[in-house]
C-alpha cells in the first residue's frame, strides 16, 4: 500500500494547554464502581483525571488552552489563517467546536473546522497542516481538545477508570522566525476502517435517538480493550519505524518519545518493540488519563515544562485512536 507523505517543513511559534480544575482520583472511582487503586494502576498506569463540570464542554477548554498558546507566540488573533479543531466530543453537530471557539476568541473571517480521527486527531490536524502551510503567510491555530468524561458510563468499570478532559493547543507557521520553537520536520498518518466496531462512541449524531429517546448503552464509549490492545501496539510500532526510516533515522536518534497517552501496558509494550528505553519515553497518564486528541499537545506543553524537552532535542510523537486512526510524527526543538 502505497501512502502518500508530506514534505513541507511547519514550524510551532506558541503551545498552550489547560485541564479542569475539578480531579477525580482512583480513590473517588471506588466510591462509583467496584474497583480499587490498585487495580486501576496495575492495568492502566493511570491515577488520576481531570473531568469538565457540568456547565464546561470542549469548546471552554479548547478555547483556554488556545489563548495561552496565542499568548505564548506573542501574536493577536488578527494573525490567525486558520483555525482547527481535533476533537470527537464536539459541543453540537452544528456549528462545529471550531466556530465555537473562534467566537469566543473574537475571530472573524478565517476558516474554521473540525476534524474527528479520535484519539489521533491532533497528529492528523499536524499532517493537514503542513499542506495547508504552503502558503508562507499562512498561520493556522491547531487545537485538541475533549471531554470525554461527558460519554463515558459512570457504571463502566473498564471504561470510566480510562478516560479524563483536557485541551492543548500550538500556533503553527509555514516559514521559520526568530520565536520559532521548533520544527515539524514531518508527519504520517492511516486508517483503517475494518474495525470500527471495536472502539465506539454512539448517539448524538443522525444515526441514533429521535427527540423522546431513551438513552441506552451505546450513548457511551464501548470498547474490546484486548483487540485494541493488539492493534495499538502493532500500528504504533509500525508508524514509528515507517516515519523514522522514511528520514535515515533510528530509535538511538530519538531524545524522546511522547506516545499516545491511552494505556501504560500499551506504551510500555510499543516503547519495548521499538527498542525504546524507559527514561526516553515521556508519559502524563498517571495524572491525566486518557484525554483522546489533547492527548500530545498536553504531554507536549508538559515536556517542556518540566524540562524533558530542551533545545537541540529530537521528539518522536506517535498516536493511535478509533477507527481505526494512527499516526506519527518527528520535532526538531531549536
Amino acid at each position: 500500500m502505497n501512502i502518500p507523505f508530506t514534505t513541507n517543513s511547519l514550524y510551532i511559534e506558541g503551545i498552550g494547554s489547560y485541564t479542569p480544575s475539578t480531579i477525580l482520583t482512583n480513590e473517588d472511582l471506588c466510591q462509583l464502581v467496584d474497583t480499587t487503586n490498585d487495580w486501576i494502576v496495575t492495568r492502566t498506569g493511570i491515577k488520576s483525571r481531570y473531568i469538565l463540570n457540568d456547565y464546561e464542554n470542549t469548546s471552554d477548554a479548547g478555547y483556554i488552552a488556545a489563548k495561552l498558546a496565542l499568548e505564548n507566540a506573542k501574536i493577536t488573533t488578527d494573525s490567525i489563517s486558520h483555525l482547527i479543531v481535533a476533537t470527537c466530543t464536539p459541543d453540537f453537530l452544528c456549528p462545529n467546536t471550531a466556530c465555537v471557539i473562534s467566537k469566543k476568541l473574537g475571530i472573524v473571517g478565517p476558516m474554521a473546522f473540525d476534524i474527528n480521527a479520535a484519539c489521533s486527531g491532533f497528529i492528523y490536524g499536524l499532517n493537514i497542516v503542513q499542506h495547508i502551510a504552503n502558503d508562507p503567510t499562512a498561520c493556522i491555530l491547531l487545537i485538541g481538545s475533549d471531554a470525554l468524561s461527558k460519554r463515558v458510563n459512570w457504571k463502566d468499570r473498564s471504561t470510566c477508570i480510562l478516560f479524563g478532559d483536557g485541551a492543548g493547543a500550538l500556533v503553527l507557521k509555514g516559514k521559520k522566525t526568530l520565536s520559532t520553537i521548533a520544527e515539524v520536520q514531518d508527519t504520517v498518518c492511516y486508517a483503517n476502517g475494518s474495525y470500527t466496531s471495536l472502539l465506539t462512541v454512539g448517539g448524538g449524531t443522525s444515526k441514533k435517538y429521535n427527540l423522546g429517546d431513551t438513552i441506552d448503552d451505546t450513548f457511551f464509549i464501548k470498547m474490546e480493550g484486548q483487540e485494541v490492545f493488539k492493534h495499538a501496539v502493532r500500528n504504533l510500532t509500525e508508524v514509528c519505524t515507517t516515519i523514522l526510516q522514511k528520514h535515515d533515522l533510528s530509535f538511538k536518534d530519538i531524545d524522546l518519545f511522547i506516545p499516545h497517552q491511552a494505556n501504560q501496558r500499551i506504551i510500555e509494550a510499543a516503547a519495548s518493540r521499538l527498542s525504546i528505553p524507559h527514561e526516553k519515553t515521556f508519559i502524563t497518564l498517571d495524572k491525566y488519563g486518557n484525554t483522546s486528541a489533547a492527548s500530545i499537545p498536553l504531554a507536549i506543553a508538559d515536556a517542556i515544562k518540566q524540562q524533558r524537552i530542551q533545545s537541540g532535542m529530537r521528539v518522536l510523537l506517535a498516536t493511535f485512536g478509533g477507527g481505526f486512526t494512527w499516526g506519527a510524527a518527528i520535532l526538531n526543538f531549536y
